[in-house]
């Protein structure tokens, strides 16, 4: 049946390409009549959204956020927005599947390029530069704040096809290791600083379970990772991988940014697997996938004394986030820190941040007949005063103001809980907090998280900034054995590094190499390849890029 949903689609593509074959100007220019800024009649876009399933939070199609945006636009260009929800956690799944029904939104984002390469190739997906030439002049808050750094950032460098734009990062930190800071002070232990120190402290979260929670201690989890091993043992990964590589290494082995295939994952995974087996990590982790919430509604009842995850993840959420269950469940003092101790071979704490782009991609599916319109969208919601006002809302609603300046984020309720960090899940093209004022931004950044002492917060900020790698941006133009591979090999890597934890130690190496040799086989070796090739007709012998 899909099969046949897709032939049916670029059999539509085709004919949509070819009744567009003519002016190209006189093409993107057509459609309802734009004149002095706005449309003269009124024109409806649909746009996604990310349904993240919070429990208490607002409806992410109809709050206080989605009625600023509707009014915006229909005051400032005449056009009417309507959001879609997908969920945030089957993202990949269910844009496909609107892809292949030709019902996708016209403002498309995802985390996945190889999906919008994949319904590129079949012309399923416009091609944005076309619409960016003609319409640059009415796109100035786009072009300021992405600049053409992240608007061109994925054009190929062969054909300047361009299918997708990249969100920007106004916050590049990426992933920590946070632990119990009670439960330390109650062991009389520092933070550790190594590696074999963390390892020591998991011993101690087991070894004194009745001690830290009593008649609780068969819950006892020392250290916790969920199914997405490669994202949450990150910054155990990347210091087993040595600080040399080159570029031209790590972008052969990048197509995965779980670094699957990278060297030195394995011995971290063999770490992992040595822990599992100790009995120092959560035994059922592989059983839950994504979007469950049985992990996080054991570390917020206090039973989980370690974990990774995004550099903020104990903090979001307001009244539902983890430190805040802490302190009405556990006590007062009850709290994770963040903390550095896997250090590399040269000492440091090296860890991958994000670089500015590389965030969300937006795209505009081959259903879209209002790119104009779409345009004006990415613009509106690009401009100074609008992000801000999508990231803190109302003053004494959702924000105080600080003496010192910058606002302080405070519990929200209703239509004005925002289901995201800084709202990302409006502001596409901004990702992290970003006020109108620079100085008003790094004041408030510690601030930004209602019910959570500004000190944890900071100490997060520092430790996810410290020792921190910018990846760079390669680009070679498309690689075509990527395309479609995205989700089946994702989930081929969560099972092998699964399987490869739980394992008994006799097995481990077995277990690896079987699951690695399926990777490859199933379209893992191809893409590596391409990327050699490609990588060589590009920069030639260079290894490092400047």
């Amino acid at each position: 049946m899909k099969k046949k949903i897709l032939a049916a689609l670029l059999a539509c593509c085709m004919c949509f390409s070819l009744a567009a074959c003519g002016d190209k100007k006189e093409e993107v220019a057509s459609g309802t009549e734009f004149k002095d800024g706005k449309f003269v009649e009124p024109v409806k876009i649909t746009v996604e959204v990310y349904d993240r399933g919070n429990d208490g939070g607002s409806d992410p199609t109809n709050n206080m956020y989605t009625d600023f945006i509707k009014k915006g636009m229909k005051d400032t260009y005449n056009v009417e927005v309507e959001f879609v929800a997908v969920s945030r956690w089957e993202e990949v799944q269910q844009i496909n599947n609107l892809l292949a029904g030709g019902t996708a939104p016209d403002i498309c984002l995802t985390y996945d390029y190889p999906t919008i390469q994949t319904y590129a190739g079949m012309e399923g997906v416009l091609e944005l530069n076309q619409f960016l030439e003609v319409h640059k002049d009415k796109l100035p808050n786009l072009y300021n704040w992405l600049g053409d750094t992240n608007i061109y950032w994925d054009q190929d460098p062969n054909t300047d096809e361009l299918w997708a734009i990249e969100g920007k990062r106004a916050d590049v930190k990426r992933i920590n290791t946070f632990v119990r800071q009670d439960w330390l002070d109650k062991l009389g232990m520092k933070a550790p600083t190594t590696t074999a120190e963390f390892e020591k402290m998991l011993v101690a979260f087991k070894d004194n379970a009745k001690v830290l929670l009593g008649d609780d201690a068969d819950k006892m989890i020392p250290f916790s990772v969920s199914y997405d091993v490669g994202w949450r043992a990150a910054n155990i990964i990347e210091s087993f991988i040595d600080p040399a590589m080159t570029d031209k290494e790590f972008y052969i082995n990048g197509f995965d940014d779980r670094m699957y295939t990278q060297n030195g994952t394995k011995d971290a995974i063999k770490l992992l697997n040595k822990w599992y087996n100790d009995g120092l990590m959560w035994d059922d982790f592989a059983l839950y996938g994504s979007g469950d919430t049985t992990e996080d509604d054991m570390i917020k009842a206090g039973y989980v004394g370690a974990f990774m995850h995004n550099w903020d993840y104990p903090f979001r959420n307001g009244e539902d986030s983890i430190q805040a269950n802490l302190k009405r469940i556990v006590g007062e003092d009850a709290a994770f820190v963040a903390i550095d101790c896997f250090e590399n071979s040269n000492g440091d704490y090296a860890k991958r941040a994000y670089s500015s782009a590389g965030d969300r991609k937006i795209f505009f599916p081959a259903t879209n007949d209002e790119p104009l319109a779409s345009l004006l969208y990415l613009d509106w919601i690009s401009t100074p005063e609008n992000i801000q006002y999508l990231q803190i809302g109302d003053e004494g609603v959702t924000h105080t103001k600080l003496a010192g300046g910058g606002v302080s984020i405070i519990p929200a309720t209703g239509n004005a809980i925002q289901n995201s960090g800084q709202n990302i899940d409006y502001t596409i093209t901004c990702n992290g907090l970003n006020l109108m004022n620079a100085e008003d931004t790094a004041k408030s950044a510690a601030y930004n998280y209602a019910g959570v002492d500004p000190s944890y917060v900071q100490t997060s900020i520092e430790v996810a900034l410290n020792d921190a790698i910018t990846v760079k941006n390669v680009n070679v133009g498309a690689i075509s054995a990527e395309e479609g591979m995205g989700t089946s090999l994702g989930e081929k890597r969560d099972i092998a590094f699964d399987k490869s934890v739980i394992a008994s130690p006799a097995d481990f190496d077995k277990v690896w190499d079987e699951n690695m040799s399926d990777y490859l086989k199933a379209g893992g070796q191809k893409i590596m390849d391409e990327r050699k090739e490609k990588w060589e007709a590009t920069f030639g012998d260079v290894d490092m890029l400047p």
